[in-house]
């Protein structure tokens, strides 16, 4: 009689358990998720900035349209990270900007690209919210004209 007064009990304790342990598993599942997007992205930037800088040692004969060849790294950048980006908060905004050590781009001299961009996290700053809600990502590449 002992035995089933306790058993009694103890009934409802499995969902109790579940509800506590599936929290947090679900927690770090998705914080596993949101990381990875993020770590794919960042590799996207990279390679999005090479994609650029190939742009700008391209040769062209004198005289250059430095604002045109600058409009062309861009969109060569734009055009990478629309098909590979993963940004489901709508059209990717990202600020680039263009250097070079000679603007003449003699051979031997260097372009460099800086791209950023906002992370912004899907899930993960409504649990917790020292993340923030935007991780800043950035990419630099600097080729060589030869």
């Amino acid at each position: 009689m002992k035995r089933v007064r306790s058993l009694h009990r103890q009934k409802g304790t499995e969902v109790v358990e579940f509800a506590i342990s599936a929290t947090l598993l679900f927690l770090l599942l998705f914080g596993i998720i949101e990381f990875s997007v993020a770590l794919y992205d960042k590799a996207t930037l990279t390679n999005a900035a090479r994609e650029g800088a190939r742009e700008g040692i391209l040769f062209k004969p004198q005289p250059r349209d430095l604002s045109a060849e600058d409009a062309a790294i861009e969109q060569a950048i734009r055009d990478y990270a629309e098909h590979y980006l993963i940004s489901l908060g709508g059209p990717a905004e990202m600020a680039i900007s263009v250097a070079r050590s000679d603007p003449g781009m003699s051979p031997g001299s260097d372009v460099t690209v800086t791209v950023d961009y906002s992370y912004q996290f899907l899930l993960l700053p409504g649990f917790v919210s020292s993340l923030g809600e935007i991780l800043e990502l950035s990419a630099t590449t600097t080729m060589r004209a030869e």
